[in-house]
C-alpha cells in the first residue's frame, strides 16, 4: 500500500515512475522560445542559445530516465524545424515546439514599432497578421505533417507564444500603449491560426498567453520576459522564470 501511494504521489506532483519514464523519448523542436533564448545558461549549444533553464529540459530534468533531444535553435522558421524534423530519432514519444513568429516577421515588427510611429507599428503588425492567415497557416501545415510522420507514435504539442504587454500597465517610457495593443493583438492572431492547424493536424496546442498574464511586460510582477536588453537578441524572451512559470508549468498542467 505505502508503494501505491507513493506512485500515486509521485504522479499527482507531475513526477515520472521508472515504468513511464522509461518509455519516453521526447524531443523538443523549435525556434528561440523552445531553445530558452533569454533564459541564460546556454552551454555549448552556441548561436543555437539552447537553454538549461528551457521548458523542454526542464520537462525532462522532472521526468527521470527520458531520453532528451534538444534540436530547438534560435532563429528558427518553419524550414529550419523542417530540417531539425529530418534529425530526430523516429522513436520519439513526445514532440513539443514552438515555431511561426520569425516567418511573420517578429523581429522587424518589434523594430518598426520601436522606430515608426504608431499608426506605422499598426499597419506592420497588421501585414504580419495577414501573413500568418494567408501564407504561415500552409507552412505550419507543413510542419506538423513531417513532424507526425516522422514519428508517428509521438504526442505532438505545440506552445503558443505569450502577450508581451500589460495594457495599460505600470511602464511610463517606451512603446505607446497604441504600440502595445498592436503587438499584443499580433501574438493573439498568431496563436488562433497555431491552435487550428496543430488541431487539425491531430495535435494538442497549449496556450501560454494566460500564464504569463501579471507577469509580463509593464506588469507589477514584470519577473517573466524581457524588455530591450543586451545582448539584443534576448529582448522579448521568456526569463529563467518565464520559461518555468509561462512555459514549462503549462505543458506540465497538460500533458503531466
Amino acid at each position: 500500500m505505502c508503494a501505491a501511494l507513493g506512485v500515486a504521489l509521485a504522479a499527482s506532483l507531475g513526477f515520472a515512475t521508472g515504468a513511464s519514464a522509461a518509455s519516453q523519448n521526447y524531443v523538443a523542436l523549435g525556434d528561440s522560445y523552445s531553445a530558452g533564448v533569454g533564459a541564460g545558461s546556454y552551454g555549448d549549444s552556441g548561436s543555437c542559445k539552447r537553454s538549461a533553464n528551457a521548458y523542454g529540459q526542464l520537462w525532462a530534468n522532472a521526468h527521470s530516465g527520458t531520453n532528451f533531444t534538444f534540436l530547438a535553435c534560435s532563429g528558427a522558421k518553419t524550414g529550419d524545424v523542417l530540417n531539425q524534423i529530418s534529425s530526430m530519432p523516429s522513436n520519439a514519444t513526445l514532440i513539443t515546439l514552438t515555431v511561426g513568429g520569425n516567418d511573420a516577421g517578429f523581429t522587424d515588427v518589434i523594430k518598426t514599432c520601436t522606430l515608426g510611429s504608431d499608426q506605422t507599428c499598426v499597419d506592420r503588425v497588421n501585414t504580419a497578421k495577414t501573413y500568418v492567415q494567408n501564407t504561415l497557416s500552409g507552412l505550419l501545415d507543413k510542419v506538423y505533417s513531417a513532424a507526425k510522420s516522422k514519428a508517428p507514435g509521438a504526442q505532438l504539442v505545440v506552445l503558443s507564444y505569450p502577450r508581451f504587454y500589460t495594457v495599460p500597465g505600470s511602464c511610463s517610457v517606451g512603446l505607446s500603449d497604441t504600440k502595445r495593443t498592436a503587438i499584443n493583438s499580433g501574438a493573439d492572431t498568431l496563436a488562433s491560426v497555431v491552435s487550428s492547424r496543430v488541431s487539425a493536424a491531430g495535435g494538442k496546442f497549449v496556450d501560454v498567453r494566460s500564464a504569463f498574464v501579471g507577469h509580463n511586460i509593464c506588469s507589477a510582477a514584470s519577473d517573466y520576459l524581457h524588455s530591450l536588453t543586451w545582448p539584443v537578441d534576448e529582448s522579448y524572451h521568456p526569463t529563467a522564470a518565464g520559461q518555468r512559470g509561462g512555459y514549462y508549468a503549462p505543458l506540465t498542467s497538460a500533458i503531466g
